[in-house]
């Protein structure tokens, strides 16, 4: 079994905040609820995995979904839909203000990926270390996911959403 299908049969609105930009407050939330000294998402998943979670830890756990229940009820806002709303508001704002500051960024970022992707396929790439050219094209290829999924939304995150809303309409 996956850990973040642990963490979501166990604590579901911790495991939305995992997916959001306060993600790293969940882990860390989590981390020391393990004993985990510098907790990572892989740190977890070896700890969740492993069978490692006492019946006190899994108390600790849900103890802490009802903190973030809580926290959801008074700030008016649900974990699962942060991560979407920060999208949208970006897009609204480019809209309102006629910005074209994105557009011109995804520009550059589409040119460079085409121009480094079109010079590698041909050869006509100087010599570079491949560890440093590996770097490069990682960074590249994650920038352009970036801009991709501001233009065009991501199917992983509609799916993700998709069943967020389906689990959060059985919730009182």
């Amino acid at each position: 079994m996956d850990w973040k299908s642990v963490i979501n049969t166990v604590a579901p609105t911790v495991a939305s905040a995992l997916l959001g930009p306060l993600g790293g407050v969940a882990v860390s939330a989590i981390g020391s609820i393990l004993g985990i000294d510098k907790p990572t998402q892989d740190s977890i998943a070896k700890a969740i995995t492993s069978g490692q979670m006492t019946p006190e830890q899994v108390s600790k756990l849900r103890e802490l979904e009802l903190q973030y229940q809580e926290q959801e009820r008074e700030r008016g806002f649900k974990y699962a839909e942060l991560q979407f709303k920060d999208t949208a508001d970006a897009r609204a704002m480019m809209v309102q203000t006629k910005a074209v500051t994105p557009a011109i960024l995804t520009w550059i970022v589409v040119v460079l990926v085409l121009g480094f992707e079109g010079a590698l396929l041909f050869g006509a790439m100087p010599l570079v270390d491949g560890v440093i050219l590996g770097r490069i094209m990682g960074t590249l290829d994650a920038a352009l996911m970036l801009v991709l999924g501001f233009w065009f939304g991501s199917s992983h995150g509609s799916s993700v959403k998709s069943e967020q809303i389906e689990r959060l309409k059985g919730q009182p």
